[in-house]
């Protein structure tokens, strides 16, 4: 049976996770071998218990010196942030997964755990 690209990264993400992936060269429905694209730089992010909140890092970020902290907010009904130290940064830069809990939700005080890694080349 043959499974399309997108079948199975929606199989993968099963819903409930975003997955952002960038850079996957190439059309078609099946794999043709060959020399296949590098890949892109990028972060792939992923929030617990997750109801509409984005979390986006720039890879730039990653060369930063200090700390920094990122909205979620997305399309949820009320925001958090979470914060990366910048060694937390540098792991990320160095191929490393990195997990961090964001701020509590004032109205119920719920919190989510965003896991990180990155690809950087």
């Amino acid at each position: 049976m043959d499974i399309s690209r997108k079948r199975f990264i929606e199989a993968l993400a099963g819903g409930s996770a975003l997955l952002v992936l960038s850079g996957c060269g190439g059309g078609g429905s099946s794999y043709g071998g060959g020399n296949p694209a590098p890949p892109a730089s990028g972060c792939n992010e992923q929030i617990s218990a997750n109801h509409g909140h984005v979390l986006t890092i720039p890879v730039a970020d990653l060369d930063s010196a200090t700390a920094k902290t990122y909205d979620i907010t997305g399309a949820a009904p009320h925001s958090h942030q979470v914060t990366f130290s910048a060694a937390q940064l540098a792991q990320l830069k160095a191929g490393m997964a990195v997990t961090v809990t964001s701020s509590a939700f004032a109205g119920d005080g719920h919190t989510h755990d965003a896991a990180v890694s990155c690809v950087v080349v």
